[in-house]
């Protein structure tokens, strides 16, 4: 039996704007397993941690072997714990999205990482270790070579450091109801009730029912479970949303990234959830030509409350280039038959994506006023690692995302772009107004929209 930390090394800052915050899944499914197979684990979630706190409590753990989690997001904070734990334990293994896809920028400071699911790659990892056997032999791993070791088949970097050596990738598991439920009690869920409670007036928390998405979206970092989609039985899932409301969760938020992709097996999870009787308010992400009237009215009699939509352009040209694969007309009829179930809608755009002109951008924003929508998420686009739009904009310049942001927006621009880091940030708050306008000034929404659409069109025009 080893003793074993998993850190989720993400701190909220002070002015934390985001409207989803939410237990970490990933690290909690990796805990479970490496439970189940009889190992000793801590889970530090930073989340609502001072630094100093939470290194020390890191340190108190005194476990032979961490696991340190990434996304581009917490690069700089998962380096930072990297470099005060390294030589404090045995062995060192970063994981995640970032980990997966550019595993050499961490071999420096770590001894393994893991690439793609982690569950039964951190199982063999710990396993080859207790044996002192070589972790290199591990399926789905990334080790640096020991000096003088032969290295034949795998590539060495040209920075001059020790080569990588690249194992075999891992295969997806195949069946997920086998997977050990996350081990949510190593989690801070008192934390997350009381946020919950204070931020949104009701405390909710995550459940996955799905792994992966077959679409190919062009700016979609899904590296971890690949071009995979997976599902989970209606039953095994509905097990899970019990165990995370008797943690004293009000609300459950589906983490799919395309919870309605196969309409009869929504119908079966929501029939299930009416089975047992529960009665609980729930929250999803869908695809808008993977919905329709009778699934929106069984997921409203089931609890559902709120659907998000990634419909992303409000212009058809744009969607092809995202290769979005759906249209405005289908993103129309979505959002307006979620309307009229009696369900929330919330919806995604990306405001001046490479390729797009002005005119595009404020086809997106009338497009968006243009929705019956409750909530709207305005973003400018990342390149993020592992992308198709980032292989399209390596020659541009791109940089790490940096923990700062404006006083109103914590956007920030990570490639040289066509359009300056001061425009998308006006696109932004000019959508965000018009959306409040139109949400909250009743009759008086169209005269003021015409005298502030005008005007701020012309301005964002002007912008460069």
């Amino acid at each position: 039996m080893t003793s074993v930390l998993l850190i989720y090394p993400f701190f909220r800052r002070r002015l934390d704007r985001s409207r989803f915050r939410f237990p970490p899944l990933g690290v909690a499914y990796v805990a479970a397993s490496l439970q189940e197979a009889g190992h000793r684990v801590q889970l530090l979630d930073c989340t609502f941690l001072r630094r100093d706190d939470a290194l020390r409590q890191a340190l108190a753990a005194k476990a032979e072997v961490v696991g340190i989690y990434c996304m581009s997001t917490m690069m700089q904070d998962c380096l930072w714990f990297a470099q005060r734990l390294r030589g404090r334990c045995g062995l060192l293994v970063a994981g995640g999205p970032l980990p997966t896809c550019d595993p050499e920028a961490f071999l420096e400071h770590f001894d393994v990482v893991v690439r793609g699911e982690g569950e039964q790659t951190m199982c063999e990892i710990l396993a080859a270790h207790e044996s002192g056997a070589d972790v290199n032999s591990v399926a789905g791993v990334v080790c640096r070579t020991r000096a003088g070791a032969d290295v034949r088949g795998t590539d060495s970097p040209a920075n001059g450091t020790e080569p990588a050596a690249f194992r075999s990738p891992r295969p997806f598991a195949s069946n997920l109801d086998e997977i050990p439920f996350p081990a949510r009690q190593l989690l801070p869920n008192q934390r997350y009730v009381r946020y919950g409670k204070k931020k949104y007036g009701y405390s909710i928390t995550t459940v996955m029912s799905t792994r992966g998405c077959p679409f190919r979206c062009e700016f979609c970092s899904n590296v971890v479970f690949g071009g995979s989609y997976r599902e989970r039985s209606p039953h095994n899932v509905v097990d899970e949303i019990e165990v995370a409301l008797a943690l004293g969760y009000d609300r459950i938020s589906f983490a799919d990234d395309v919870f309605t992709l196969n309409g009869r097996r929504v119908i079966e999870i929501c029939q299930e959830i009416g089975r047992r009787d529960l009665r609980f308010s729930w929250e999803c992400l869908g695809r808008v030509d993977a919905f329709d009237h009778p699934t929106a009215q069984e997921m409203k009699r089931a609890g559902c409350f709120r659907i998000f939509f990634g419909i992303e352009s409000g212009n058809d040209d744009i969607l092809k280039l995202m290769n979005k694969q759906i249209t405005t007309e289908q993103a129309r009829t979505a959002v307006e038959t979620a309307h009229r179930a009696g369900l929330e809608v919330g919806a995604f755009f990306i405001l001046c994506y490479p390729g797009e002109t002005d005119d595009t951008v404020l086809d997106t924003l009338r497009f968006a006023g243009s929705l019956p929508l409750d909530y709207v998420g305005l973003t400018m686009p990342y390149p993020l690692p592992g992308t198709a739009l980032s292989e399209r904009l390596a020659d541009r310049n791109p940089r790490e995302w940096r923990q700062e942001g404006g006083l109103l927006l914590d956007h920030v621009l990570t490639f040289d772009a066509d359009f300056s880091e001061a425009k998308m940030r006006f696109a932004i708050l000019k959508g965000h107004a018009q959306f409040e306008m139109r949400r909250r000034l009743g009759r008086l929404a169209p005269l003021a929209l015409r005298l502030f659409t005008t005007p701020t069109d012309k301005v964002f025009r002007l912008l460069r």
